[in-house]
C-alpha cells in the first residue's frame, strides 16, 4: 500500500511538473511574443519577466525585438537612359506590431522575403526616372533617401518599422562593363584631343603677340634711339660751331688730331712717306701753318 502511495506521488509531482513547466515562462528583454491559443493569437507580450500561459491549448511564438539587418540579393535595375546596373542594397528594421507581423508574414524568414521585393519595386522606380551620370553625383544621397522613405511607408502595414535603406555597391553588369569602359576611354582622347588642339591654337596666338609686342618695342626703341643720337649729334655740332665760333685754329687742331685718331687706329696702321700735307700739318708747326717742301 504504502509503495502504491508513493507512485501516485511521483506521477502527481511528474504531471505537476510537466504542467508547471508548460505553463511558466520567460521573455528577455531582447525579444517580444505572442500567445497563441489553437493557433489563434491571443495576447501580445512585449515587456520581459516571468509569464504564464494554458499548457497544451496554448504555444509561444517569439520575435527579435532589437533592430535587425537585412542583406538583400544583387538585383539589375534599368535608369532612365536605359543602362543596367547591379545594385547591392541593405536595410535595418525592427518589428514594432508582433500581431500584425504574425498575421502578415508569420516569421522573419517570411517578411525578409517580401523586403526584398519591396526595396527592389522602389530601386527601380526611383533609379528608372534618373540617369547613371545623376547616380555618380551627391544627388544619389537624396534618391536613397526617397527610397527609404518609400520602404517605410510600405512596411508600416506589415507591423514593422524600417529604419534605413542604404547601397552598398552599384556595378555595371560584366557584359557591359567593357563596352562602357571604352566608350569612356573613347570620349576621354577625344576631350584629351581637343584640350590639346585648343592649347596649341593658345599657344600660337600667344607666340604671334609676343612676336608683334617685340617688333613694336624695337621698333619704339630704334625710333628713340635715332631720336636721341640725332639730339646728340644736333648737340655735338653746336659745341662744334660754338667751339669754331670762339677758336676757329684750336677747332682746326682738335679735328686733325681726331682724324689721326681714327685713320692711325690699331697696332697693324703704317704709314710710309714725308708727314706733309694738311693730314700732318699740326706735326711740323705747332700752329699748323703748311711747310713749304724742301727743294734740293
Amino acid at each position: 500500500m504504502k509503495n502504491v502511495t508513493l507512485a501516485v506521488i511521483g506521477i502527481i509531482v511528474v504531471v505537476g511538473g510537466i504542467l508547471l513547466s508548460g505553463t511558466l515562462f520567460t521573455i528577455t528583454e531582447r525579444e517580444q511574443a505572442l500567445v497563441l491559443r489553437v493557433g489563434e493569437p491571443r495576447r501580445v507580450l512585449q515587456e520581459p519577466g516571468l509569464k504564464v500561459k494554458l499548457p497544451l491549448i496554448e504555444d509561444i511564438v517569439r520575435f527579435d525585438q532589437r533592430i535587425l539587418d537585412y542583406d538583400a540579393d544583387a538585383e539589375e535595375v534599368p535608369t532612365q537612359d536605359q543602362k543596367q546596373l547591379v545594385v547591392d542594397a541593405f536595410a535595418r528594421y525592427r518589428i514594432v506590431e508582433p500581431l500584425v507581423f504574425f498575421r502578415s508574414v508569420s516569421n522573419e524568414a517570411g517578411w525578409e522575403s517580401r523586403l526584398g521585393r519591396i526595396i527592389n519595386s522602389n530601386l527601380r522606380s526611383v533609379f528608372g526616372q534618373v540617369t547613371l551620370a545623376t547616380l555618380v553625383t551627391p544627388e544619389r544621397a537624396n534618391l536613397m533617401a526617397q527610397i527609404a522613405e518609400r520602404v517605410k511607408a510600405e512596411s508600416q502595414t506589415f507591423g514593422v518599422d524600417v529604419i534605413d535603406v542604404r547601397i552598398k555597391r552599384i556595378d555595371l553588369p560584366a557584359e557591359n562593363s567593357q563596352a562602357i569602359f571604352r566608350r569612356m576611354q573613347t570620349q576621354r582622347e577625344q576631350e584629351a584631343r581637343k584640350i590639346r588642339a585648343e592649347g596649341d591654337k593658345e599657344s600660337r596666338s600667344i607666340r604671334a603677340d609676343a612676336d608683334k609686342q617685340a617688333i613694336i618695342i624695337r621698333a619704339n626703341a630704334q625710333r628713340e634711339a635715332q631720336a636721341t643720337r640725332g639730339e646728340g649729334e644736333a648737340q655735338a655740332q653746336e659745341i662744334y660751331n660754338d667751339a669754331y665760333g670762339r677758336d676757329p685754329e684750336f677747332y682746326f687742331f682738335w679735328d686733325s688730331m681726331r682724324a689721326l685718331k681714327e685713320g692711325l687706329q690699331g697696332n697693324t696702321t703704317s704709314f710710309i712717306g714725308p708727314p706733309e700735307g694738311d693730314f700732318f700739318r699740326y706735326f711740323g708747326d705747332a700752329e699748323g701753318r703748311v711747310t713749304p717742301p724742301r727743294r734740293n
